[in-house]
Formats: structure tokens, sequence, C-alpha cells
């Protein structure tokens, strides 16, 4: 038994959030066997928890072994198309923004679920544009609620608001795709207006794209005299970064050397970091008299800069610059 369940955690390898379930083919009935194992190691009732109900338990809704009952993907789905139609704007309504949130996030981790079974793909009653849509929704939701925590106008928010962020990443859209999208559109004579729509969709439903986007609107509306997009992209990606860092290094009286090694090496690594000795080296000498608090205000000031100017480039450029 104990080897049993081994077998089924090296083989079954998964990801913090994002890929919490995995596809197994047994050539023998294990059930019985597998219900011991979990059984033994673990809970005698959690057996439904480490082995996946069928596919249409989750596609069509079930009733458990204690007569509770479980909504569906095609009923949540249905439930979102009803109350959150696309053909709306939404609302206002703080109420009915974080009911949305709820159902949508809900949505979200039964498809993360449902991934695991071939039978999804061909099933899903939810196309990719309108997932889209209801992506972009909750992503403009998430940016909103994000200030509102800032400013402090909504005290109950940290308690029952909670966005699948990474669940969003799984399914973020590449720069690739986008490129790809914007060469179609320089190959039309940037006159086909519904690739530029698309390409907006795509963008506005991406949480990585998102700090990205005055970036590719730049970038698209100069392209009518581009021979090769995707080199045309690389130089004006690293023209940009290279001004921005100097602006900023400028601006905030940085020394330019540490400064710039520094945005390296978190392009390197894939975070910036924000504590430890690395964000001081950058800053510029305080004054022998000056207030402390004068210092934590700069490197705050410093941080969020360096923050987004982070976001808006990782992903595009090697950390070595070239």
């Amino acid at each position: 038994m104990h080897g049993l369940i081994q077998a089924y955690s090296r083989t079954n390898r998964i990801l913090n959030s994002v890929k919490t379930f995995g596809n197994i083919v047994c050539f023998r009935n294990l059930q019985k066997r597998t219900d011991e194992a979990i059984s033994l190691f673990g809970d005698k009732e959690a057996g439904g928890i480490v082995v996946l109900r069928p596919f249409k338990d989750y596609f069509y809704g079930y009733t458990d072994n204690l007569g509770k009952d479980h909504q569906g993907y095609i009923d949540m789905v249905g439930e979102l198309f009803e109350r959150f139609s696309l053909d709306k704007p939404m609302s206002a309504s703080e109420k009915e923004q974080k009911q949305f949130i709820s159902l949508f996030g809900a949505v979200l981790r039964m498809r993360n679920l449902l991934s695991s079974f071939d039978e999804f793909a061909e099933l899903d009653t939810l196309k990719e544009i309108d997932l889209q849509d209801y992506l972009s929704r909750y992503q403009d939701l998430r940016e909103e609620w994000k200030e509102k925590r800032k400013k402090g106008q909504a005290e109950d928010i940290n308690d029952d608001i909670v966005f699948e962020i990474e669940l969003l990443k799984q399914i973020d859209i590449n720069i690739d795709y986008i490129l790809l999208l914007v060469a179609k559109y320089h190959d039309s004579h940037c006159e086909d207006k519904e690739v530029l729509i698309k390409i907006q969709k795509a963008v506005d439903a991406s949480a990585e794209l998102r700090s990205k986007k005055a970036l590719i609107e730049t970038f698209i509306a100069g392209i009518n005299d581009v021979e090769d997009v995707m080199l045309e992209w690389q130089n004006f990606v690293k023209e940009q970064k290279e001004n921005e860092i100097n602006e900023i290094i400028a601006e905030q009286n940085l020394k330019p050397e540490e400064t710039k090694k520094f945005i390296d090496n978190s392009f390197r690594d894939g975070v910036l970091k924000t504590t430890g000795t690395d964000i001081d080296k950058i800053l510029p000498p305080t004054p022998l008299f000056a207030k402390n608090n004068n210092r934590s205000v700069l490197k705050k000031r410093v941080i969020e800069k360096l923050l987004a100017f982070f976001e808006k480039y990782f992903g595009l450029v090697s950390s070595n610059n070239d």
C-alpha cells in the first residue's frame, strides 16, 4: 500500500495551485486497493479528494454521499451568461461585483480541474472569445479593487474577495501570440481593424500583458513602414527599456551602474527583490543631517517605479541586455 501511494505521488507531480490534478492510466483495477491505501495513510473519507470523480460529475454536477449537491461546470457557465451577460456593462454595485468575482473564480477553478479530462475541450460551453471578455472584466475588477485596498475604501475586501491569480497566469496569453496578430495586422497594410480589436481583447484579458499594454500600443502605432515585425519589436523593446531606465535613474538620482546591474539581475532571477541590501546600494547617498524618514520615502518611491518597470519589460528582454 505504501508502494502504491508512492507510485501515484511520483507519477502525478503537481505544481502549487496551478497543476492541482493529473491523469494516471492504470492497466489493472486498483480502485479497492487505492481506497484502502488512502484510508490507511490518510482519512477514510479522503478518497473523493485524492482521486477525482468521473468527468460527468464535475461537468454536470453531482450529489455526494452526505446528500450535498455540487454545482456542475455547465450550470456555472449558464449562471454566468444569465446573471452577467457580456451584452450588458458590469454593474457598479459592490455587491454584484463581489458575486461576479466569486462566480467567475469558481468557473476558473472548475476549468482547471476539468482540464485533466480529455472530453472537456470538445464539450466546453465557454468559448475562447467569451472567456477573454470575461477575463477582461475580471482583470478590470482586480485592478479596481486593488486601488480600493490602497485607499482603504473597502474594509472587508481581504475577508471575502479572492482573485485566482495563479489560475490567471496559467491561462495567460503570451507575447508571441500578440506579435503574430500584430504581423497579421501589418500584412493587411494596417487596415484590418478586426485584428486590432482581437489584440486589444487578448491584452486586456491577460494579467501579464496589461502592464505592457502602452508599450504594445505604441509599437503598433509605428509599424506602417516596418519590414520585419519580430525584429523591429526586439529593437523597439531594447530601445524603450534603455530610455526608461535612464529616465528613472536621472529622475531619482540613482547610481547608474549599480541600478542597471540590479535590474539585469532581477530579469535573470525572474523577481525584483525589494528587501535586503541590494536595493539600498542603488540609492543616492543620504545627507549627513537628513531625517531618516526622507530616505524611507525615497526608497518606497524607487521600489514602486522599478516594480512597474520590471512588470512592463519582464518576459520581453534577456537579462544581459542583448
